[in-house]
């Protein structure tokens, strides 16, 4: 901000009366827009009213199609600057101070994204933001795609076309966002034309937080009523800390001195469960009845890693380093939120399962062979398998996989002269058995979906509380 009234020469004693000639002219330019196009200006007494209600009211009334809906202005809460004499060498300061002050809530019918609105703080720095709903992108786009779908509230609850639908919702992920939300800027802040005479840039547009969801389409919402609260038992009794952190692609070490925590919430619509990570979390919960929907929060990208330009040694490199809150990392942001759902849904695919116990631990109880050699029979309700399941399960390994030495590590296998060719042992045993395989070009294992079911399933046989067999 000093640069900034440095560069239109402006003192600090008059930053007060500069301000608010930027904040009249913000506010007149509204005025003015919505008396040229024919459409509402309206302030509203309390900032807790529902504008979005109101908006479309006036849509409904009015027969918008297309274009602006209406302003609203409010006073609400907002991040800005302020003057501070130091008492120590009698300058002014300029510093960033919470305080209030008018902001501006454009509505728009938008032929892509439907009901969208931009919020314009009118105070400096003038922050925006721009709210808008990917579903409604998509309805309009398997409208022309003809696809057929059942859309209730923000929810699908069939579409005719899966596969063809995500291929569409994944165009948002290479969409050029920075080119239209500048273009939105322009409409609503005078000060950032290039007819202005300002020097200033455009916005620096962040993802302020990001939501992503994964939504399993049931056929009937007795089907999914029917699974629902065992989905929940199983998420709240199974899902440990450390499977949290795995969903979230956290790393299980030392270095982590952070809080996990899991709770249960009732809504109107139901039950919903989430899993926090310090400032990140997963959910998930039942929509319209029929749907299951898993969904990543980012609040903090800085707890991921993004492979992006980096300088190394005075060298322009390509490195891991911390993702950023702008949409440069968008794509990245989807990325890491897609595979979390993806993990979490695998962790709930042995949940309901209409083959009984029995015959999925009889698999595993013969004797098998592999490449002409024979492979004893797992005994997976005894100690010591039991004890290497529970090794192989931990949360730890379940990002990159696991090693010999992570497992002669977790099971406390002290030399190992005498415990690698012994755990060498057990990962021929459970690849045989096709519980396990190893990635290849490396030294990491990693389980199948079919040794999730069988070391899941006995672990619970070996739980303590046997009320819990009955999730």
């Amino acid at each position: 901000m000093e640069v900034f009234l440095y560069s239109q020469h402006v003192l600090f004693k008059d930053f007060g009366a500069y301000a608010e000639g930027l904040s009249q002219r913000i506010i007149e330019h509204a005025k003015h827009t919505t008396s040229k196009l024919g459409r509402p200006y309206q302030y509203l007494q309390s900032s807790k009213a529902s504008k979005e209600e109101l908006a479309m009211a006036i849509r409904e009334q009015d027969g918008i199609k297309a274009g602006l809906i209406c302003v609203f202005a409010c006073v609400e809460p907002c991040q800005s600057f302020d003057l501070k004499r130091d008492r120590v060498s009698k300058h002014l300061q300029l510093v960033s101070k919470e305080r209030k002050c008018l902001h501006l809530y454009y509505y728009y019918q938008d032929r892509e994204f439907g009901l969208m609105h931009v919020r314009l703080q009118t105070w400096l720095p003038f922050t925006i933001q721009v709210c808008l709903n990917g579903r409604e992108w998509l309805a309009r786009q398997m409208d022309r795609a003809g696809i057929s779908y059942t859309k209730r509230d923000n929810c699908f609850t069939y579409i005719s076309d899966v596969p063809l639908a995500q291929q569409l919702m994944d165009r948002l992920t290479e969409r050029h966002w920075r080119r239209f939300l500048d273009a939105l800027a322009q409409r609503v802040n005078p000060w950032i034309h290039p007819r202005t005479g300002l020097d200033v840039h455009s916005y620096y547009w962040s993802v302020r937080q990001g939501e992503y969801a994964t939504d399993v389409m049931f056929r009937s919402a007795a089907s999914l009523a029917e699974i629902y609260p065992r989905l929940l038992r199983h998420a709240m009794f199974q899902f440990g800390s450390e499977e949290v952190m795995r969903f979230l692609q956290r790393r299980t070490n030392q270095r982590f001195a952070g809080e996990v925590s899991s709770d249960l919430q009732r809504r109107l619509e139901g039950i919903r469960v989430k899993h926090r990570v310090e400032e990140n979390s997963i959910k998930m919960y039942d929509k319209q009845g029929s749907v299951l929907r898993i969904e990543t929060t980012i609040n903090n990208p800085r707890r991921f890693k993004v492979h992006r330009p980096g300088i190394c040694r005075g060298q322009k490199v390509m490195k891991w380093l911390p993702m950023r809150k702008g949409i440069a990392d968008i794509r990245r942001r989807v990325e890491l939120s897609r595979a979390a759902n993806a993990r979490y849904l695998d962790a709930l695919a042995v949940v309901g399962l209409e083959t009984p116990s029995y015959r999925l631990l009889d698999r595993v109880n013969r004797a098998v062979k592999k490449l002409g050699r024979r492979y004893r029979a797992l005994r997976p309700i005894s100690r010591e398998d039991a004890n290497l399941f529970q090794a192989i399960l931990h949360g730890e390994h379940s990002l990159q996989g696991f090693r010999n030495r992570d497992l002669r590590n977790t099971l406390g296998h002290a030399d190992p002269k005498t415990s690698s060719a012994r755990v060498s042992r057990w990962l021929a045993l459970l690849r045989a058995h096709k519980l396990i395989y190893k990635v290849c070009k490396t030294n990491y294992y990693r389980i199948t979906r079919k040794g999730h079911q069988v070391m899941a399933t006995a672990l619970k046989f070996r739980q303590p509380d046997i009320a819990l067999l009955a999730t």
